[in-house]
């Protein structure tokens, strides 16, 4: 098995979540979160762009991030 590439261990969670950018917001769910990114599920990840703000109500949570990896209607996020 391949070394851990991540810079912090991500903690599994079930949580709410809004991609916000410029031109909108689209709702997700947080799998698992750590103090470097997060793993977000999404229904589609049509027009979501490579950059945007995380935003986790339950945590008072808003964070600038990127996209790290896209699968299907999982994409990993690096926190900015």
């Amino acid at each position: 098995m391949a070394e851990e590439a991540r810079r912090s261990t991500r903690h599994r969670v079930l949580k709410a979540g809004t991609i916000e950018f410029g031109g909108g917001a689209i709702d997700c769910t947080i799998r698992n979160l750590s103090a470097s990114g997060a793993a977000l599920q999404v229904e589609s990840q049509t027009g979501i762009p490579d950059q945007f703000t995380l935003a986790v109500p339950a945590d008072r949570l808003h964070r600038p991030c990127h996209v790290a990896w896209r699968k299907s209607t999982r994409l990993g996020v690096a926190f900015d």
